[in-house]
């Protein structure tokens, strides 16, 4: 994620002579660019661009949920071909629209990656834990709580935009309303389980396609599964999407609420990683963090998930003090 951001940086006229200054490499060691000055404190207010004045929708439950995903091909279906067709395995052009058209690359690229799919089923695992925490807001930090509890079991600390009324995480929880608190969900999937063993073997007999495409369609069936049992946890909280929406609305996140992952713009810390681990255990499911705290297998997702409608996607500050820890 720091190397995105870094080529954005260097792409952009504004900001490309100071990134490349600050990054000389000569010979020998290369240098250490001056340490940033210490930024003002994060405000902490609410942004007004969110809502304070709605209902706050009950948890349907409270307890931890683990599952092995049976239908694999249900989870193909949410899927997003120009992830798996166009970013991962090359394909130029609006694959779904030329599939229809029979065009031929796209119909040689699809009975291909269906080859893949009726071996990958022969051993491709889908796999999730979640569950859904009480939750208070406190500034730019959300405290999480077991049923009832008085002290929080976790608190996450988020930045915040560094800009006037700038959005922060924590202002999708909604302040209790007559004692009841706010919820939100925590969840990992996985469907990485023998891919890169599988991959490798085809590597080995000079399947150079089946191998790139087993480790794209496990990443994408990971991604896919994550877009299942975000659907299903909105059904579970009680405002489940409209009959009449599409895949492609589902894409582009036109249902109320959003997903997000530790290492994006709005939460860049990787390190809070830890604290998913901590509170759902997704080593159960096969899934574990490395020093850097990626997911392994890489064919993994994890995210936390608020309801409210007025959630955006945003590039936030990063917070340089470690993760509150109760």
């Amino acid at each position: 994620m720091t190397g995105l951001r870094l080529l954005n940086e260097i792409m952009d006229p504004a900001t490309r002579e100071q990134v490349l200054a600050s990054h000389i490499f000569g010979e020998g060691e290369p240098t250490v660019a001056p340490s940033p000055q210490p930024q003002a404190p994060s405000p902490e207010a609410r942004s007004t661009k969110v809502r304070s004045d709605i209902a706050t929708p009950a948890a349907p439950y409270l307890d931890r949920r683990l599952r092995d995903v049976p239908n694999l091909a249900e989870v193909w279906s949410y899927i997003n071909p120009f992830m798996l067709y166009g970013r991962h395995l090359g394909f130029k052009g609006n694959f779904e629209k030329l599939l229809a058209e029979r065009d031929q690359k796209a119909l040689k690229l699809f009975h291909d990656v269906e080859e893949v799919k009726a071996e990958a089923a022969r051993f491709m695992k889908a796999k999730a834990v979640w569950q859904f925490f009480e939750a208070e807001r406190a500034g730019n930090a959300i405290h999480l709580f077991s049923p009832g509890g008085e002290s929080p079991i976790h608190t996450f600390q988020f930045g915040r935009q560094p800009r006037p009324d700038g959005l922060c995480l924590s202002d999708y929880i909604l302040d209790a309303d007559e004692g009841r608190r706010d919820h939100l969900a925590l969840f990992v999937v996985t469907a990485g389980s023998q891919v890169r063993e599988r991959s490798e073997q085809a590597k080995q007999a000079g399947e150079f396609f089946k191998a790139h495409a087993l480790q794209a369609l496990a990443i994408e069936t990971a991604e896919g599964c994550s877009e299942w049992l975000h659907r299903r946890l909105r059904e579970d909280w009680g405002f489940p999407d409209p009959p009449t929406m599409t895949m492609h609305e589902r894409f582009t996140s036109r249902y109320r609420g959003k997903r997000y992952s530790f290492g994006y713009p709005a939460c860049p810390n990787l390190d809070d990683q830890q604290g998913i681990w901590k509170l759902i255990n997704p080593d159960e499911i096969g899934v574990h963090l490395t020093e850097g705290m990626m997911m392994d297998p890489e064919a993994s997702v994890s995210a936390l998930v608020f309801h409210h409608p007025d959630c955006a996607y945003f590039t936030a500050s990063e917070v340089n003090e470690p993760a509150l820890v109760s």
